[in-house]
């Protein structure tokens, strides 16, 4: 019987479950108000602070750390990968630290449950990062050859969506389907799915925005601001990833506070959400094409799915397309455990993660 230690942070809350076996004993979102993440200028300064959120939680369940057998996290931005598991080592949590911009909240995670698996001596594995990358050959051609197309986004929760609908609403194997995934949270990312390969996707910097982030803007009015004298590097980097979209434009990430200042009647408020709504749809539009439209389903998931207000807007531009499916939350803890259990029960082999580090770090 193994106990396994799921870890999930966000960029405004960690998620912390435990499974036995498959079963979820318990789980948690511990939220973070913005007061408390404004003091930490990177990511992997809070390693503390998630650290001890995730005991927090433990302890205020009663849950004895000690009959852990394995810590799962969510993956953070490795170089491009392929998708499965991978066990959480030096070298990975020393990468992490190794990147100073264009980084992820999750990339904190693997140290967590590093920090924790040797206090333990257990084994820790990370699963489908974000930066799995399936795409095919001609997604990645742009038009400046120096920059490529590649993948990064909400893999781990937008494959396990596919796998359930797939399972429970077409009733197929998930190898004769073609979904187009939308995941919408502080982030956001689109995919699509074709015979259980994500063979083209849209990450949070190159289709509509995001509660936190930029989302497609003109190349050269960006470079102009780049090198208006204004910001520096680590500037725009978390102007375009964490301060941008609604954060920009209202003063917050949380939809649910954006609908308040909607039904109190604030126009400008209804205009900037129903805009995330819009660039949203023309991102699954776009992704259509690729399949020339045949699409078996297309699945909005993530917390801000939760928002009937905003997922109605985007059906109404895309339900011509194929039928939308609802699946609003994250199946992202339980893809992590079962994950892990299969490496654990020997019915997959963990990848090992390779850094080597420049001599100047």
């Amino acid at each position: 019987m193994e106990k396994i230690l799921v870890i999930n942070p966000g960029s405004t809350s960690t998620k912390v479950a435990v499974f036995e076996d498959e079963k979820q004993l318990f789980s948690r979102t511990i939220r973070h108000s913005d007061d408390e993440l404004k003091r930490f200028s990177w990511v992997m300064e809070q390693l503390d602070f998630r650290t001890e959120s995730v005991i927090g939680a433990l302890e205020e369940a009663n849950f004895d750390i000690s009959t852990l057998t394995c810590i799962m996290s969510r993956g953070g931005m490795l170089p491009p990968c392929p998708s499965g598991a991978y066990r959480i080592n030096d070298d990975m949590v020393n990468y992490m630290y190794a990147q100073k911009v264009d980084v992820h909240i999750s990339n904190v995670g693997c140290a967590v449950a590093d920090k924790l698996a040797k206090k333990l001596g257990v084994p820790a594995f990370i699963y489908d990062p974000v930066t799995v990358d399936e795409l095919q050959p001609i997604a990645r051609i742009t038009g400046v050859p120096e920059l490529p197309k590649v993948s990064r986004g909400h893999a781990l929760n937008t494959h396990a969506m596919a796998h359930i609908c797939a399972r429970e609403v077409m009733h197929k194997p998930i190898e004769e389907c073609t979904f187009i995934v939308q995941h919408i949270g502080g982030g956001t990312s689109v995919w699509l799915i074709d015979k259980g390969y994500s063979i083209d996707m849209y990450s949070d910097d190159d289709a509509g925005f995001a509660p936190e982030r930029c989302g497609k803007l003109q190349a050269m009015d960006l470079i102009k601001l780049c090198y208006s004298g204004k910001y520096d590097l680590k500037q725009m980097s978390r102007m375009v990833r964490g301060n941008s979209g609604l954060k920009a434009h209202l003063g917050t990430s949380d939809a649910r506070e954006v609908e308040k200042l909607i039904a109190d009647g604030d126009e400008h408020a209804k205009l900037i959400y129903e805009a995330l709504a819009y660039g949203i749809a023309k991102g699954i539009g776009d992704l259509a094409t690729v399949v020339k439209g045949k699409v078996d389903r297309i699945i909005l998931t993530g917390g801000v799915a939760y928002s009937k207000m905003l997922t109605d807007w985007i059906k109404e531009r895309v339900e011509w397309i194929a039928p939308v499916e609802i699946m609003a939350g994250e199946y992202e803890m339980e893809a992590l455990a079962q994950g892990g259990l299969r490496v654990l029960r020997n019915e997959e082999t963990a990848h090992e993660f390779k850094y080597n580090a420049p001599e100047s770090l």
